[in-house]
């Protein structure tokens, strides 16, 4: 027996063991083993074994526990007058904003939309106060048309090169962050991509038991990308008795799964 791959996972110690006639997957803690997973594929293997350290963590409420929180807020569901009033209907406002002022086609090619995007990036409380002001002189000057075209190509597919770009402009105004690089692809196109708030997202995947709990990292490579948008579609097959119509419902799931209060609902969400 050789162990091949090995893994610390909070408390967790997970560990890949060719055996000469196929590979076992163990999951330990202080010791005991909790877990052990026997199979003939290494990757599905490393896989499973990650999702179970994820049910295993103390956070962890499963997707049941997820939609039960949601509901706690909106028992009527995601087409319910208030979860529109307090989650969507500014998102989407935004979103018109942007299609209007800077539409996809235009910002794969064009010129001078700066302005146009940075409103956008204005329209919703998404971003930090602090992230938005250091999008002023980014979309103020001569980075503003390489960006949103960099942008723009993330949106069609062009996730590495795209997101390559967007890293290079955005160090140089010490804002190369997550929040600002899915943003407007997610306005331009929720039913594919998702904005990513890495705190809240973090802690949401590790309640459910997903990788992407751990596969995180603040570097601006696609393979995180990969796993956020991997941890959204099982979001999407968990709870499509939901109904969620595209990402802009996802993540307000969840968002309202890790950090919203009862004093939430008392007013809709502000717009910058």
């Amino acid at each position: 027996m050789k162990t091949i791959r090995n893994d610390v996972i909070g408390k967790n110690t997970l560990r890949l063991v060719d055996t000469g006639k196929g590979f076992v997957g163990l999951l330990i803690s202080g010791g005991k083993q909790l877990k052990r997973i026997d199979g003939d594929d290494p990757s599905k293997l490393w896989t499973e074994l990650r999702a179970a350290a994820g049910r295993a963590s103390d956070a962890y409420f499963g997707f049941d526990g997820a939609r039960a929180r949601f509901r706690q807020f909106f028992p009527h569901g995601f087409r319910s007058p208030a979860f529109e009033e307090a989650e969507r209907n500014y998102k989407l406002k935004a979103k018109a904003k942007l299609d209007a002022a800077a539409p996809l086609e235009q910002a794969l090619i064009g010129s001078g939309l700066g302005e146009a995007a940075l409103s956008a990036y204005r329209g919703t409380n998404l971003l930090s106060p602090f992230e938005k002001t250091r999008l002023q002189p980014l979309l103020c000057g001569p980075d503003a048309d390489p960006f949103i075209q960099a942008a723009a190509r993330f949106t069609i597919g062009e996730i590495e090169p795209a997101l390559e770009t967007m890293d290079r402009l955005l160090a140089r105004h010490d804002n190369a962050k997550w929040t600002v690089v899915t943003y407007l692809p997610f306005l331009w196109r929720p039913d594919e991509h998702m904005f990513l708030k890495p705190m809240v997202t973090q802690q949401f995947a590790e309640r459910v038991g997903h990788p992407f709990a751990h596969e995180y990292s603040p570097a601006l490579e696609s393979a995180v990308y990969a796993s956020l948008r991997d941890l959204m579609a099982q979001t999407a097959r968990e709870v499509a008795d939901l109904e969620p119509r595209d990402n802009i419902d996802l993540q307000s799931l969840v968002w309202i799964a890790g950090e919203y209060k009862e004093d939430d609902l008392t007013a809709p969400a502000p717009a910058d």
